[in-house]
């Protein structure tokens, strides 16, 4: 896609990193001279991507520590490493600090703070939501690349660790920053918009993600308001009509609020939103048409280059925030339309060549919540092919942090795949009991278990796999055993069911 990434924070000086995080810098060799340079750094936090004026942060995690990776890093011509506890055998200056994710807090807001002091005008667009920030900030980035340099992450990077790393890439040039901001808990997004304040804040919806963290989705939709109530003084909250409880939330803006929503949703024909949709059909790719309102412009036609109706409300949010930027109804349907590739494993299209197999892979593997999970699952259903009869496979594993509720949530999925004319069901386990007994919902939810030999026409094949090596096996034989028809396979599941892991190996 065509957004663009920084290449690297705003200049700094080593003793000015010091002082921004409250650190002691340590020489590797007390006799040299001290670097003094003022330079864009890169931040990184694994060791592969350090190099030439690097700053690597050391964070311990679950299974790895970073300061195991310290020791080397000047030979790669990295700067310094951000550390809390000095590494014996590093080979460069080591910066101490209490904590070195707070740290990497502390540095990207100086950043944010230079940026905005620096000559040129800069915008900040937080985006948040319990489906579709990615899809929205992949499009959104490639709007906004046609007004100005975007630093966008490539992926997900919306936590207390991804999102700095990601403001850390802002420079002097960069025009736009479009940063995601998640959350599993009350209060964590308020502290990302403290970290980084958003100029415009967009909310795409409220849904059942991480409802296990939260606890209610009353919980969630408090969590979300937060991008709203982190506003810039003055700043723009542009939220989603169509969901009730964002709507909510310009009660809780203090600046200007723009609405977007389907114009056949309780909007009339949308004249009282900033930004609508009506949607028109589905290719035989299920990429999306629709017509495309924007407040003071010509409603505009136009066909996504993605697939997924879901994708309507992804592209009117980002054609309502780069409106109000600046963009025109035309150039935004251009750009839109032209869009075919966004992050890895989100609705992206492949044709696999397998010894044994031949299939369209619709690989949605990043993430799974039944929202998300629905939309990939209309997505398969909606497949109409351009070679005769579809015989339609979905893959699913398992839906995490959905709390008491996870298993009725996941019998509700297998529900829907038989109401969606699936052809066959593969229900990922990940050889943990817990998250098994979980997918054993899922497959009792859409049948009993049954025998691919055996399937009738019109009933759906359910089949339960131990774990993604296992599916792989099995999809390779459900594809074999319908030669007459036009394999499409669906990969959708949390990350721990691999199935991330599985569109990588069958795609080489």
């Amino acid at each position: 896609m065509s957004q663009s990434v920084g290449a690297g924070s705003m200049p700094m000086t080593l003793e000015e990193v010091v002082e921004y995080v409250h650190g002691r810098l340590v020489e590797a060799d007390p006799g040299r001279e001290p670097d003094r340079r003022s330079v864009r750094m890169r931040v990184v936090t694994d060791s592969r991507q350090a190099g030439a004026d690097g700053l690597f942060v050391a964070i311990k995690g679950e299974h790895v520590d970073g300061h195991d990776y310290v020791p080397g890093l000047g030979t790669k011509g990295c700067r310094a490493a951000l550390v809390d506890h000095l590494v014996p055998d590093a080979d460069l200056p080591q910066i101490l600090v209490d904590d070195t994710v707070a740290a990497l807090g502390m540095l990207a807001r100086t950043n944010m703070d230079l940026r905005r002091d620096a000559p040129g005008p800069f915008t900040v667009i937080g985006i948040t939501g319990s489906v579709g920030k990615t899809t929205t900030k992949d499009l959104l980035a490639s709007l906004l690349a046609l007004l100005g340099p975007v630093v966008a992450p490539v992926g997900s990077f919306n936590n207390e660790i991804g999102l700095p790393l990601t403001a850390l890439e802002v420079g002097p040039d960069t025009r736009y920053l479009v940063a995601e901001m998640g959350a599993s808990h009350v209060g964590e997004i308020a502290g990302l918009t403290r970290m980084v304040p958003p100029d415009m804040a967009l909310v795409l919806k409220v849904g059942v993600a991480h409802l296990g963290e939260f606890g209610s989705v009353e919980r969630i939709a408090q969590a979300k308001s937060e991008i709203v109530q982190g506003l810039v003084p003055g700043g723009t909250a542009v939220l989603n009509a169509d969901d009730s409880r964002v709507a909510a939330m310009a009660d809780l803006a203090s600046g200007p609020v723009l609405r977007f929503g389907m114009a056949v949703q309780g909007g009339g024909q949308g004249s009282d939103l900033d930004g609508s949709a009506r949607y028109l059909d589905s290719d035989s790719l299920d990429r999306p048409a629709f017509e495309l309102r924007l407040r003071g412009q010509q409603p505009v036609r136009l066909r996504l280059g993605i697939p997924g109706r879901h994708n309507v409300m992804n592209a009117l949010a980002a054609a309502t925030v780069a409106h109000a930027l600046g963009l025109d109804a035309e150039r935004i349907a251009y750009e839109l339309g032209r869009q075919r590739q966004i992050s890895p494993h989100r609705m992206a299209l492949s044709s696999v060549r397998l010894p044994d197999a031949s299939f369209t892979l619709i690989d949605d593997s990043f993430n799974a919540n039944p929202d998300s999970v629905r939309a990939g699952l209309d997505a398969l259903s909606a497949w109409k092919g351009s070679d005769g009869p579809v015989y339609r496979i979905a893959v699913l594993g398992v839906m995490l942090e959905l709390g008491d509720r996870g298993e009725r949530l996941h019998q509700e999925i297998g529900a829907y795949c038989r109401c969606q004319g699936i052809d066959a069901l593969v229900a990922v386990g990940c050889r943990d009991q817990q998250m098994d007994a979980l997918v054993q919902a899922l497959v009792r939810g859409a049948g009993s278990p049954s025998d691919p030999n055996e399937n009738q026409p019109g009933s759906m094949c359910v089949l339960f796999a131990q774990d993604a090596d296992q599916a792989d096996q099995m999809v390779r034989r459900l594809c074999v055993r319908h030669p007459d028809r036009q394999n499409l396979v669906l990969l959708k599941g949390s990350h721990m069911s691999g199935l991330s892991d599985l569109a990588d190996r069958w795609q080489g």
